[in-house]
């Protein structure tokens, strides 16, 4: 029978991607990648499938909306398209009406640096949600995803393992927990972690990937 260090193993091995690298950014405390991880947090926590996510935020990326002047600079009609490059079709129309205004507010409010969000919550990790879902299109499951994957960079967020996450412990056996789960890696492994987590508890053949993987050790 797989122990647990087995079984977390397997999942990092077989699912340990963030959703910020599949998506090529390179996270690191600097304004461009943190805006573009927003960006990403916005399009993941819609009801769509999160590959479609990931290639739109890709797009809008490559299409030059890389940061929150970009992003409000680009014309309504260019965010639709580059939306729609991606396959993000169903909230393509809405969601590129967000992402303007939200990237105003970014400019606004912190001269599109999400690191004078981080320093106005001064380490209260409540309030930087809060601060997060002032931005439109990014509601509580945004600001989670934005949190699950910054925490390695924006360490007072760690350990972040919500409620998807521990629904994807659950899927491969592992403890329901986010204290004891988090003891099962390092802290810089955690938004690997955390993203792996999420991929099982969306995906059952992933889920069975994992489970059979350990089983192998």
């Amino acid at each position: 029978m797989p122990t647990q260090q087995d079984t977390t193993r397997a999942l990092l091995d077989t699912c340990g991607r963030t959703f910020a690298a599949e998506a090529g950014i390179g996270l690191r405390d600097t304004p461009q990648p943190l805006y573009r991880l927003l960006v990403l947090a916005c399009l993941l926590s819609a009801r769509i499938r999160s590959g479609v996510a990931v290639a739109a935020a890709r797009d809008l990326s490559e299409s030059g909306m890389r940061d929150a002047r970009s992003m409000r600079a680009a014309g309504w009609q260019e965010r639709v398209d580059s939306l729609g490059r991606g396959g993000y079709r169903r909230y393509d129309e809405r969601t590129a009406t967000q992402l303007g205004d939200g990237a105003q507010l970014v400019l606004d409010k912190y001269g599109g640096d999400l690191r004078k969000m981080r320093g106005e919550a001064d380490g209260d990790v409540g309030k930087l949600r809060r601060l997060l879902q002032e931005v439109q299109g990014l509601g509580p499951a945004g600001a989670n995803i934005f949190l699950r994957e910054v925490q390695g960079v924006w360490t007072e967020a760690a350990p972040l393992l919500d409620a998807k996450a521990l629904q994807g412990a659950a899927a491969v056996g592992l403890p329901e927990d986010a204290r004891k789960l988090a003891r099962l890696v390092d802290t810089d492994v955690l938004p690997a972690f955390a993203a792996a987590l999420v991929r099982v508890a969306l995906d059952k053949k992933a889920a069975a990937r994992v489970q059979e993987a350990a089983e192998h050790r």
